[in-house]
């Protein structure tokens, strides 16, 4: 059997109904990953019965309490080696092409430091949806600095069927070079352990995109997502994983703005926040607690954000134009600075 170059991380916490299928998907890829490795974060139901069937092939580590996936994750990749990383959601299943199809077509720029494929969401159940529904083709930045999943809910017609650049990737499914990986750390931290939960992907892909690192969208290679946490869905979302939310906006913020960006989005972003706190003042109660939590990491955030700005690459004067309408699902040949679309031949097509 010949070997990818990649390792595959796996955080889990109370995920029995989905790491079995997951873990029978990542054995089954080919090439084969080099290393796979699952961090369980304490979970109280079967998932670690699981995990003990699957101990011949993957690397599994039981902590001591819930860390929280940015942390789980810094924890997996800290295990790993090899010279790219698959960070995976435990609901996430992937075919037998999907690391071939991602890694094909060529050589990957220098400074290419992730890569993404197209995610379709999956049933709770894990059947497919019909039609099938995109899940993500990367992540985008809206002007009032919110940002999202590229296609999210919208039926897979092909509009999305474009090679091209996109601002970062959603960690349910995102290949990063070790590389950029080692080159963005902040504190020895790939993703910001101070976030916990939810945002920490957009943190990196925004920080990647200051220091000069690249991420490209690849339809060719497709895979399979439930997702549990769902825009505009907050009532159905846990409580704590809204409350790390709220935090997280305002921490990501902290670490990441400049000026130019700011500039630009100050307005909306403002009544954006605005609309934050009036939801969980009259609201969404369990929310509140994010305030305090975002204050008590404030310092941590201040001295990461001087390291961050104190590392800008030259390129980092263009950012501002991925947070401004249309959004980047326009293919990239009609965006400015950014290379043509390749657009997928047919045969790849999902």
């Amino acid at each position: 059997m010949t070997h990818s170059p990649v390792a595959v991380t796996i955080v889990t916490y109370n995920s029995e109904w989905y790491i079995r299928p997951c873990l029978e998907s990542v054995l089954a890829l080919d090439p084969a990953p080099e290393e796979i490795v699952v961090i369980d974060n304490l979970s109280s139901d079967g998932t670690r019965t699981v995990l003990r069937e699957f101990s011949d092939w993957v690397k599994v580590v039981c902590n001591g309490a819930n860390t929280g996936f940015a942390a789980g994750q810094n924890q997996a990749i800290a295990l790993t080696r090899a010279d790219w990383v698959l960070t995976l959601n435990p609901d996430v299943i992937l075919p037998p092409d999907f690391l071939g199809r991602l890694l094909e077509s060529g050589e990957v720029g220098e400074d290419m430091g992730t890569l993404c494929g197209k995610m379709l969401s999956l049933m709770p159940d894990m059947t497919l949806q019909t039609p099938p529904l995109l899940d993500s083709t990367g992540i985008y930045f809206t002007p009032q600095l919110r940002h999202f999943d590229r296609g999210w809910g919208e039926p897979d017609n092909g509009q999305y069927n474009q090679r091209e650049e996109v601002f970062g990737a959603s960690a349910a499914a995102a290949l990063y070079r070790r590389r950029m990986i080692e080159a963005v750390q902040v504190e020895g931290n790939f993703f910001d352990p101070a976030f916990f939960a939810y945002r920490e992907d957009a943190d990196v892909a925004w920080r990647a995109q200051l220091l000069g690192w690249r991420c490209e969208y690849r339809p060719a290679a497709h895979g399979f997502h439930v997702r549990q946490v769902r825009p505009g869905k907050r009532g159905r979302n846990p409580k704590l994983v809204n409350m790390h939310s709220v935090k997280n906006r305002f921490l990501m913020r902290a670490k990441n703005i400049t000026w130019p960006v700011w500039k630009q989005c100050w307005a909306s972003t403002l009544a954006r926040d605005a609309t934050v706190v009036a939801g969980c003042l009259l609201h969404e109660h369990d929310s509140l607690p994010a305030f305090w939590h975002f204050v008590k990491a404030m310092p941590a955030a201040l001295r990461q954000r001087r390291e961050i700005m104190a590392r800008q690459s030259d390129r980092a004067a263009q950012i501002v134009e991925w947070f401004q309408f249309p959004r980047p699902e326009t293919p990239a040949a009609k965006r400015k600075n950014f290379p043509a679309a390749v657009v997928d031949p047919p045969a790849h097509r999902s």
